[in-house]
């Protein structure tokens, strides 16, 4: 798996919580991430978009529950494995949504969507990286 990986061109193993079985599960699931127009779309699609849910007076947000529910795996996996560590940057960034006075459950909510960000920007750099390889003799 990492050797098809490497192959792929992908440095999506070099974000911590990311071996080769995600890594090659993000890229088989996700596809070309330049087909997802932004982050957002990609995040959206990958089940990491919170969307608002209102009643009476309480506003919250939840994931939404359309979109690929096996990308989300791999999304919540690495959150999971990032807050179980404490050197990576998700630790650090769980921690300070918990200090800011969210649940543990909504401060993982809040990481799973910062790393689809992440991942959106790590894969769209590796396609462009690809694309130049391939243009230059």
């Amino acid at each position: 798996m990492q050797t098809l990986v490497e192959t792929a061109g992908s440095t999506l193993m070099d974000t911590p919580g990311i071996g080769p079985v995600m890594a090659g599960r993000l890229i088989g699931r996700a596809g070309q991430a330049s087909r997802f127009p932004s982050a957002a779309a990609f995040a959206n699609y990958a089940r990491a978009a919170p969307v608002e849910i209102a009643s009476a007076d309480k506003s919250r947000h939840r994931l939404s529950r359309s979109g690929d529910r096996q990308l989300n795996s791999v999304l919540h996996t690495v959150a999971v494995v990032q807050i179980r560590m404490p050197t990576p940057p998700g630790y650090g960034y769980y921690q300070r949504k918990l200090s800011e006075g969210k649940t543990p459950k909504e401060a993982k909510r809040c990481l799973k969507r910062r790393l689809a960000d992440h991942v959106w920007r790590v894969m769209i750099a590796d396609e462009r990286r690809a694309r130049l390889l391939v243009r230059t003799p």
